[in-house]
């Protein structure tokens, strides 16, 4: 029973049973490494069939097509970078850019607040009255940067 599992599993069937479940499991697990495995284990299941290799060979075979396949993905990844529909979506301050506050504390001697939509924020600009406009220019942390709009 044992030989019989194991001459399945080294066995172009087996390589590529070993793919399927790589791939399903890429599905249910998405992260973009369980398909090159999937690649891996079906070029040894081609390599397999065409050559009629020992288990051991199969194994260096699949070690082999595991790191060109790894490879190939650092170069797709070079080549066409996943693109992020909200590159900002880490940097809460980066998507205040450009939109425009309300002093809400006079900014003297360089620093006040602002208010933006619901919250309020320490700003550093040029000296401005309460309920002044400003634009934010930029962001230090927590802090915006902030001119005179107008």
């Amino acid at each position: 029973m044992k030989d019989a599992i194991l001459s399945f599993l080294f066995s172009p069937w087996g390589w590529l049973s070993v793919a399927a479940i790589a791939a399903g499991l890429e599905i249910l697990l998405p992260g973009a490494y369980m398909i090159w495995l999937a690649a891996a284990a079906a070029a040894t299941a081609a390599t397999a069939l065409v050559l009629n290799m020992t288990p051991e060979g199969q194994l260096a075979a699949f070690a082999i097509w595991i790191a060109m396949s790894l490879v190939a993905s650092r170069q797709l990844k070079r080549v066409r970078p996943i693109a992020s529909d909200d590159p900002a979506l880490n940097r809460p301050t980066a998507r205040l850019l450009g939109q425009t506050a309300i002093v809400t504390q006079a900014i003297a001697g360089g620093r006040g607040r602002v208010k933006l939509g619901d919250g309020e924020w320490i700003a550093e600009g040029p000296d401005a009255e309460a309920g002044a406009r400003v634009r934010i220019e930029g962001a230090d942390g927590a802090i915006l940067k902030v001119r005179l709009e107008g």
